[in-house]
């Protein structure tokens, strides 16, 4: 009867072990990364409708040429997904403690799925900006959820590499989405792109619903709700019903004196305003590069050049930024001295790049440029994670990336396609882009001479008990207690 109580009380142990977990949520973030890269790409995304002084006309392609776009409508599909995420983000974080965070995953992945294929059926300019919003909905809930997952399931002394396996889908999913655009839009057509993307993500929404939920530690609080299968709880509940008012309210004042905290922290919000100026570059290096590549240097591969670019670019300066920080000692300054230095380089060979006529070498530089850049990555997180006291943790990397991009990449393709709209010469506006990764070096060097302490290790009375209670029941082992 012991074991019956205890099946009753926790889930039977899921399908997913760890590495199945980390290995699907890899997926899922391929694909939507993916998506990032296929509407960027020159078969997918097109080229406007246009006319010679002789009065010869185009008719344009893919989106761009359909829609009959300019360059900042253009930019504005692309940023459009942003709005629902930073929008849904919050919410999901929030339901997740009342509803089970594996099954919000799959009503996302559902909005997600559907969002994708009503792309590859829009009529217009407002119907596909809707549905990229939607896009970003579902994409919401699994971008605040999945990184939990996977950190509560994977090794204890191989988290954070579990973790880096993880984001290094991002700018791979970006590469294969660059090839994947420019093959099935070219060939079939661009609407044809967004289909593949739904029915390559439908099975990991229907699983999210098939599959029995995981629980997610920290978040497995059923016994503050309504319907829970543990009696005592049930018992008491109208008395924790009737403290919810004052527990939003306290939780609503809690909220507003942790921002006032980040505010003060002068070292959080140096390293976050360097985080916005990079992401401003890098977001409109996603969407434009491969049409800038191909107006300035005629390529006809350029999706494809773009993407090898990208994900090499992406693996080798991610994974050696932080293997070199590790090197160094890491300690906030010399992360600071590392984002600063890599930084300003990578904006050197990038800049340098736009400046060559020779297709060849632009590739060299601009790859160099890449990797440097890329190198940011692992120092950034460490500065957000490590300024701040561990109660202030998720709050920062929450507001670091909502930040970058309501401040950073969702402004800079629609501005950057405004300001080529005008100037009408895509090595101009690289040119100009590129030199805000000055700025960035900049506001990151300043970092290094201001007074900054490891708070790592501060607040952590509570810290212990939690974990003991989190690491007592493996949730993903197939083994109980009573066995």
């Amino acid at each position: 009867m012991a074991i019956d109580s205890t099946s009753l009380s926790e889930p039977a142990p899921s399908w997913f072990t760890p590495k199945r977990l980390l290995v699907v949520f890899c997926v899922i973030n391929m694909v939507n990364y993916v998506d990032r890269g296929a509407i960027a790409s020159n078969g997918v995304n097109g080229s406007p409708r246009s006319c010679t002084e002789s009065g010869v006309c185009s008719d344009g392609s893919g989106i761009q040429g359909d829609f009959d776009l300019n360059n900042f409508r253009d930019g504005v599909i692309s940023s459009a997904f942003m709005v629902g995420l930073l929008i849904a983000s919050p919410i999901f974080a929030s339901l997740a403690k009342s509803i089970n965070p594996f099954r919000l995953i799959g009503v996302g992945l559902s909005v997600w799925t559907l969002a994708a294929a009503g792309c590859g059926l829009s009529v217009d300019f407002w119907s596909i900006t809707v549905c990229r919003m939607l896009v970003g909905v579902g994409e919401a809930s699994f971008i605040s959820l999945a990184a939990p997952f996977i950190d509560d399931h994977a090794p204890v002394a191989q988290r954070t590499a579990w973790l880096g396996v993880f984001y290094m889908c991002i700018p791979t999913g970006i590469a294969v989405g660059y090839v994947y655009g420019g093959v099935v839009g070219g060939s079939v057509g661009w609407r044809y792109a967004f289909f593949g993307e739904a029915i390559l993500m439908l099975p990991f929404a229907i699983l999210g619903f098939a599959m029995k939920p995981l629980q997610m530690k920290g978040m497995s609080h059923d016994n503050n709700f309504p319907g829970s299968l543990n009696e005592e709880v049930t018992e008491h509940s109208s008395k924790e019903q009737f403290s919810y008012g004052s527990f939003t309210s306290n939780q609503l004042s809690r909220f507003w004196q942790d921002i006032k905290a980040l505010l003060l922290e002068k070292i959080y919000v140096i390293n976050v305003l360097g985080y916005i100026a990079y992401n401003f570059v890098i977001g409109a290096y996603s969407y434009w590069g491969p049409k800038a590549g191909y107006s300035i240097y005629q390529m006809n591969n350029a999706d494809i050049l773009f993407g090898g670019i990208t994900i090499v670019g992406g693996i080798v300066g991610t994974l050696g930024g932080s293997i070199i920080l590790d090197r160094m000692n890491s300690t906030i300054p010399n992360a600071f001295k590392l984002l600063s230095t890599a930084t300003f380089f990578g904006a050197v060979f990038c800049f340098s790049a736009f400046c060559f006529s020779n297709l060849y070498v632009y590739l060299v530089l601009f790859l160099i440029g890449e990797i440097l850049v890329f190198a940011t990555q692992g120092p950034v997180n460490f500065v957000c994670l490590h300024t701040v006291k561990p109660s202030l943790r998720p709050l920062s990397m929450a507001m670091s990336t909502v930040s970058i991009h309501v401040f950073g990449d969702v402004p800079s393709s629609p501005l950057v396609g405004l300001l080529q709209d005008k100037v009408n010469n895509w090595r101009i506006s690289a040119l100009i882009l590129t030199s805000i990764l000055f700025l960035a070096a900049g506001i990151w060097f300043t970092g290094i001479f201001l007074d900054s302490v490891d708070r790592y290790n501060e607040d952590s009375e509570h810290v212990g008990s939690t974990i003991e209670k989190s690491d007592a029941i493996p949730l993903l082992d197939s083994a109980t207690a009573a066995s």
